[in-house]
């Protein structure tokens, strides 16, 4: 009987590690200013709108397309146009954004990578993702830092 409760519980477990992508409805990002507080599924992002970026990265092979909302119609969404951006992922990494990254041009915060939703395990279900073929200003050390996965929150300071 015990090993067969432990084996119950070993497949559990391993049930639960499974990655899985966020669902449309589920909420993946909640985004804080001094006077409100946002919450957004995927379905709620791709309505604030969306670009494609197709790029080269770091930590991929080859030519990746990503789509996403652009994060300077993001916070012009939510009424942010100053401050600076701290960008959390689920394991409470953060980093810092500044507003003059928050551009036209600039980056998304990408749900779809080559046309699939993306796992925990596969950096998702959010992703920072810069245009970094676009120019050598988005292919420098400070950029890549700011390229935050599984980001799960931002907060305006």
């Amino acid at each position: 009987m015990k090993r067969l409760l432990s084996a119950l519980m070993a497949v559990f477990a391993l049930t639960v590690s499974l990655p899985v992508a966020a669902a449309e409805d589920d909420i993946v990002l909640t985004l804080r200013t001094d006077s409100d507080s946002h919450e957004f599924s995927i379905a709620d992002l791709r309505a604030v709108g969306e670009r494609k970026i197709e790029t080269t990265t770091i930590w991929s092979d080859g030519l990746q397309e990503f789509v996403g909302v652009p994060l300077d119609r993001l916070m012009a969404h939510v009424g942010v146009d100053s401050g600076t951006l701290e960008a959390a992922a689920v394991n409470d990494y953060a980093v810092e954004i500044p507003m003059s990254d928050v551009r036209p041009g600039g980056p998304i915060i990408a749900y779809l990578r080559n046309g699939e939703t993306m796992s925990l395990r596969d950096k998702g279900p959010l992703w920072v993702i810069y245009p970094y073929d676009d120019g050598a200003e988005f292919r420098t050390e400070e950029v890549f830092s700011r390229s935050i996965w599984q980001l799960n929150r931002i907060t305006v300071k």
